[in-house]
Parts: structure tokens; sequence; C-alpha cells
């Protein structure tokens, strides 16, 4: 999967309309496009951030995942909502312009469609692996642990001739009493399953940068990663607040005769704008996926204004990974 994120004063406003209950009736009203972008490259979203100005003069990344309807596609669920804590099978499809389910996709990192949730607060994420119905319509079971809003993405290449990819976001109601977290502090390390993970890199509006994300298990360097969807890592980044969705490219490839399998994964990355990120970062090791998430925040000021965006941490300071990656 090709993977290419309105800040404090938004996400308090988040908090505040989840504070409360969250009910079974609850919705959003999602974002549609009036019409189709006329153009764009492979994997660029026509979202809200895509194509603009940042504060420095500069242009923005693409991000996607804003809308609902792109490029003559919708992501339909036909779950918008689910009872926290509770097993529940998420059901959706993608159609056309015509209303007709879409059934052919191209594979891209192994998996016809890459189907993400995120909770509003970013404390909660999933990467899932649903599976398609003849007919068009997928689904997948999971486990929401935490109460109220979610979004939901659907990061995909439809099959026909000269499509590019598509990344379509819908929000996802997750009903009980909701209590938003706070958007944890930006530190350079997370720990998962005793696993250390290291963030070294900076996110930079409107300028492309390499991240490399080192993982340690007991202090030792892991230097037996395994493939997961096609690299030895999967970034997701999602812009706190709006949950744009940034497509996040790995450098390299298991069996290109350059990359080793850690301890190591490199990622680049573009920032469309200034303001706080969530980083989740899927690696596989001894047959088992885990996620370590980290916060970065993206100064303004222009591609040029790197000092600041890498996370900083006290000597021994880490993020404990919440458990909810899968």
């Amino acid at each position: 999967m090709n993977t290419g994120l309105k800040i404090t004063a938004f996400a308090a406003a988040i908090a505040a309309t989840f504070g409360t209950a969250y009910g079974v009736g609850t919705s959003i009203d999602p974002v549609v496009a009036k019409k189709p972008p006329t153009a764009h490259d492979e994997h660029a979203e026509a979202g809200e951030g895509a194509g603009g100005k940042t504060a420095g003069g500069h242009e923005s990344a693409p991000a996607g995942g804003l809308q609902i309807s792109e490029g003559g596609y919708t992501l339909a669920l036909d779950t918008p909502r689910v009872a926290a804590g509770t097993s529940s099978v998420l059901s959706f499809s993608v159609k056309d312009e015509s209303g007709r389910k879409v059934t052919a996709y191209q594979r891209e990192h192994g998996k016809e469609l890459h189907f993400i949730v995120a909770s509003r607060d970013l404390t909660v994420y999933r990467h899932l692996h649903p599976t398609r119905a003849a007919d068009g319509t997928w689904s997948v079971r999971t486990e929401l642990p935490e109460a109220g809003g979610y979004r939901a993405f659907a990061d995909f290449k439809p099959a026909k001739k000269g499509a590019t990819g598509v990344t379509l976001g819908a929000d996802l109601a997750v009903s009980g009493k909701a209590e938003p977290a706070a958007l944890p502090p930006a530190r350079a390390t997370a720990e998962v399953d005793g696993y250390r993970v290291t963030l070294d890199g900076a996110l930079a509006p409107g300028k492309a940068n390499e991240l490399k994300l080192t993982v340690t298990k007991d202090g030792k360097p892991v230097t037996n990663l395994q493939p997961y969807l096609g690299a030895y890592g999967h970034l997701v980044a999602l812009r706190a607040g709006d949950l744009a969705y940034l497509h996040v490219h790995p450098n390299g490839e298991p069996d290109d005769g350059v990359t080793e399998p850690g301890p190591e994964v490199s990622f680049t990355a573009t920032a469309p704008s200034s303001g706080a990120y969530r980083l989740f970062l899927d690696f596989q090791h001894e047959g088992e996926v885990r996620t370590a998430a980290f916060t970065v925040d993206v100064p303004a000021g222009g591609a040029d204004a790197d000092t600041g965006a890498k996370p900083s941490a006290e000597p021994g300071e880490t993020e404990e990974a919440d458990g909810h990656g899968h």
C-alpha cells in the first residue's frame, strides 16, 4: 500500500463533542466531493489540504481520507455504528459512479484493499484485513474498546486501466460512554510487547523527509524482521483534528538485494501542513504483527522548518503502546 493529518483547538472541540454519552444514533455528516478530481498523480488525493499552500508558501502534500466520495467512487458502510467493547462485524462496500459495488481491484502490497479504523482522539488504531464476497461486499470482525467517534479508511486501486490509488473515509460511531483522551505527547520512542522502537527524522510541511524507525528487543537490535505487506514495516500517518490520511512510502523492499531486515525500517513522508500527527508503525517479528505509535509535532514555517518536527524525549522516556493496534 502506498501511503503518502486543524490541530490543538480542533482536537479540543472534538473532546467537547464526545465528552458525554455517545448514543447509537449519533452520526457526523460526511464530506462528499462535488465532482471527481480532473487529474492527480498516483495515490494523490483531492481532499481538504491537498494541493494547497503551506504557511511558507510551499505546495502542501496530498492528504486523503477526508471525503466519503472521490473520483467516482464512494465508501458505503453497512455498519456505521457498533457497540464499544463488543466483537462486531464491520461490513462495507466501494461503489462506482453507477452505484454498483466494485468487485475488481489491483493488488497492492499483497492486498486488494487496505482497511484502517482509528478513533478520533487517535488512541485506538486498527489495520484490518477484510474479506470480499463475490458481490463486492467486504467484511471483517474486530472489537473497538472505547466509545466515541471513529474514522474508517478504505485504501485501494481499482482494476480498470489507468486507475490511480484512492483513499476514502467514512465516520463510524461506537456507542457507550465516551471519554476522549488527550493526544499523547511527542516522544522519540515507543514500547510494545517488550520491543522498543525509536523514531529518527522529521516531518515537514511540503517537503519529503526520511523517517527511520529502529526496532530493538531486550536492548538488542532486531535484525530478522519479517516481511509485512511487501515491506519490513508499514507506516500510516494521520493528522490530529481532521484525521487526514498521509500516504507514507517505504524505502526498499525485501529481496531487493539492498534492504536489510532490520533493525532500521525507512520511509519517506511529506506533511500537508503544520500541526500534530500520529504515526502508526506495523512490523512483524516471530510471526506476530505489532504496532508502535508516535506523536509528531510539525512546526509552521514551510518546508525548510525542520527544527522541532522531530519528537523529543528525556532519557528513558517512552510511549507505551495501548495494545489496540490489532
